[in-house]
């Protein structure tokens, strides 16, 4: 069974389509990556996915519950099972890096104080912070803000991880090393992993499959291998993927 199925997804603002007919399912364990220009509706169909904007048309299905048609409370139960990390990081600034990742647990568990503090140290461990428990976000680099992101967004151990253009802003070397963190997530803990992005490097380096959105058509109009893509896939999206190698 699919662990996420979108059927005849249409998104729109107001009259204002945005994207329309998105027909996908992403399997479990996979790294499922949506591609897409600056404006294609990468984002808006983030939240759409989680819950967070309701569809224009169409269904949003978390194995076999629609999230737009099951009550708030089992929408609010539904949403933790899945992590989710927006594109800034959204770090609570007064709050400790340490605070920061044990807010979900005190808000959705019951567990002691040293037990949540177990379990935050050792999601900061396998991002590579181990020693930023006590650390301001403020004092953080912007690549090590997106690892604790991470980090906070796998602390209810969910079976999927959505990541909004987690390498955005960051320079080359620190991108490739969150691509290998998302990798080593994937490996070691089995998440299943949807990934925003308009990084042609990143998409080659961690895709299983990926999901073009066209800004001009306004719909899909191509899902596989990055790597299929690149030589049968249409031409907008050949060219799109073409920028890895320019």
């Amino acid at each position: 069974m699919s662990l996420l199925r979108v059927q005849q997804l249409t998104m729109a603002w107001g009259e204002r389509i945005i994207q329309r007919d998105l027909n996908f399912e992403v399997q479990p364990g996979e790294v499922f990556v949506i591609m897409g220009a600056s404006g294609s509706g990468k984002s808006s169909l983030m939240r759409h996915l989680v819950g967070l904007q309701e569809p224009h048309a169409g269904q949003v299905w978390l194995q076999d519950t629609n999230l737009y048609a099951c009550s708030d409370e089992h929408l609010s139960a539904l949403r933790r099972k899945f992590g989710v990390m927006f594109q800034s990081g959204a770090l609570w600034s007064s709050m400790t890096v340490g605070e920061n990742l044990m807010l979900p647990l005190k808000l959705f568990t019951s567990l002691p104080q040293h037990a949540m503090m177990q379990r935050a140290r050792f999601k900061l461990a396998l991002v590579g912070l181990d020693d930023c428990f006590d650390a301001l976000p403020a004092e953080l680099s912007g690549g090590m803000k997106k690892r604790v992101a991470i980090a906070r967004s796998l602390m209810l151990d969910p079976d999927l991880l959505y990541l909004d253009e987690p390498a955005s802003g960051l320079d080359p070397i620190n991108a490739r090393r969150l691509d290998e963190l998302l990798l080593s997530i994937r490996q070691h803990l089995g998440t299943t992993i949807v990934l925003i992005t308009h990084s042609v490097e990143s998409i080659f380096a961690v895709a299983d499959r990926a999901l073009f959105l066209d800004d001009q058509s306004q719909t899909m109009t191509a899902l596989d291998s990055p790597q299929q893509l690149q030589h049968t896939g249409p031409a907008r999206v050949q060219a799109f993927l073409q920028r890895a190698a320019t």
